[in-house]
């Protein structure tokens, strides 16, 4: 939708370009309407436009819409668990880690990834080879 022109896109365009099942997409869509992300408008010249300019919408935005809030432990903000004995600094790694998740998903926004001027603290994460490698 970022990338498109002015008005409505069907569902089923945004699913065949994305490569997604349409039932898939519409889920989503409907997360990110209920979020204020998207509007939507059904009918022959209806479709899914971005309820705000796509350089306002951060990809945190949309992590949170779809998924729920970035980084829960356990279904809990980790500020709301308590660890024991040699355990007990877990939660500050959970925090930070939250904290490093937020650093790139709230300062990328779709604008960003339409145009792949990506902003250099994310450029510089991924640049790094241990980045690339998966664990």
């Amino acid at each position: 939708m970022a990338a498109a022109e002015e008005g409505p896109i069907k569902g089923e365009r945004l699913a065949e370009a994305q490569d997604i099942p349409l039932q898939f997409l519409e889920h989503i869509l409907l997360e990110m309407k209920h979020a204020g992300i998207v509007r939507a408008r059904r009918g022959a010249k209806g479709g899914y436009w971005l309820a705000k300019p796509a350089d306002e919408v951060t990809i945190a935005e949309i992590v949170r819409a779809v998924e729920g809030p970035i980084a829960h432990v356990q279904s809990s903000p980790p500020e709301d668990i308590e660890y024991r004995g040699n355990a007990k600094h877990l939660q500050e790694v959970w925090i930070a880690v939250r904290a490093s998740l937020r650093t790139v998903l709230e300062h990328v926004t779709l604008a960003d990834l339409v145009s792949g001027e990506l902003p250099e603290e994310v450029k510089d994460l991924a640049a790094t080879p241990d980045a690339w490698v998966a664990r």
